[in-house]
């Protein structure tokens, strides 16, 4: 062997891995926003159309962006549709709302506005008897278009021939922007901005047919803007995740039988184990031990139990993969803090 230290390194981290195995679990995490509980009825309002004094950048920047009024118009009511739709299946407002009748404008041209005064959002509210508005700040699309020679056969009674066709695509980037306005606080619970990408490609005898098939665009549009909608109303709502947690395997002969029976989904016969194993007179398998009880903790839904014992384990036992389990639990109960005010708030009358 010519390098030794390279093979004691490879024996080093394959005895490190080998001592470990992988589990999972689901977290649940607090949502993004969180809405006050007296907010009740929201009205949700369009604000993306330009300014009257701006409509002569705007529709500069339509054309160099090969954008339509039509097709932001049609993309802008697909959002509020959507928003509108996935705040309603949330049973923590009383009444959801779009403002149709509520004509509001902004800069345009694809830029993300400056807020609506307090004085606008508190008339609109008082109004329309609503406690706050999500409003749709922009909506924008912006396109581009290449074009490229491609090899093609026409098909003839006789034969079939070589010819060249024009190829286009067509990417298409759609933008949505909201804001979120608490008019009794007076602060602006959330700013968002969500981009995606669309991909078109037509082909035809020359550009013009070429360009002519790209068809379904404006659905496509619309679909993407309808669901981005949504997801902006899952801003507001907790979501589950699935977290990975390495467990100690490797030990003794405990060890192992507790790493079967972890395997098999037997985690309490498991915990008896390495319960036992805390006491052990050898301190890197006792460190090990307090360390997969914070496992078995967290996966019971104790926290705090699990932080002590990842600070037992690192504290008396200089087990390393406690120092960061200890910091990724501490963020946990900081997120355990936020869920429970909002899970207060969705279930208030």
């Amino acid at each position: 062997m010519k390098n030794p230290i390279a093979l004691i390194l490879i024996v080093i981290v394959c005895h490190s891995c080998s001592s470990t195995n992988l589990m999972s679990l689901s977290v649940l995490q607090p949502a993004p926003v969180t809405v006050p509980p007296y907010i009740k009825k929201v009205g949700i309002v369009d604000r993306s159309k330009a300014l009257q004094e701006n409509r002569t950048i705007d529709a500069i920047h339509k054309a160099v962006s090969l954008e339509t009024t039509d097709l932001q118009v049609a993309g802008a009511n697909a959002s509020i549709s959507g928003l509108t739709d996935q705040l309603m299946k949330n049973s923590r407002f009383a009444e959801v709302k779009a403002l149709t009748a509520v004509e509001l404008r902004s800069f345009g041209a694809g830029v993300f506005p400056s807020a609506l005064s307090w004085d606008t959002v508190e008339k609109i509210c008082r109004e329309n008897n609503m406690d706050a508005l999500f409003s749709l700040e922009l909506f924008d699309t912006e396109s581009k278009l290449s074009y490229a020679a491609v090899p093609a056969t026409i098909h003839t009674g006789l034969a079939n021939l070589p010819a060249i066709e024009q190829q286009v695509s067509m990417v298409t980037l759609v933008k949505n922007g909201w804001r979120i306005y608490d008019p009794s606080s007076r602060n602006i619970l959330d700013e968002y901005v969500t981009t995606r990408d669309l991909q078109f490609t037509g082909r035809g005898i020359n550009p013009v047919v070429a360009a002519s098939s790209l068809i379904g665009r404006k659905e496509a549009v619309k679909q993407v803007s309808n669901n981005s909608g949504q997801a902006y109303g899952d801003r507001i709502l907790p979501h589950w995740i699935r977290v990975s947690r390495y467990y100690y395997t490797g030990g003794d002969g405990n060890f192992t039988m507790a790493m079967r029976m972890a395997q098999t989904g037997n985690w309490d016969g498991a915990a008896k184990i390495w319960q036992q194993e805390t006491t052990n007179a050898s301190g890197k398998l006792a460190g090990r031990a307090c360390y997969n009880m914070a496992i078995i903790s967290e996966i019971n839904g104790d926290v705090d139990g699990a932080i002590q014992w990842a600070q037992n384990a690192y504290e008396k036992y200089n087990n390393r993969l406690a120092l960061s389990y200890v910091n990724i639990l501490r963020n946990r109960k900081a997120d355990n803090i936020v869920l429970k005010d909002q899970n207060a708030v969705s279930q208030a009358p």
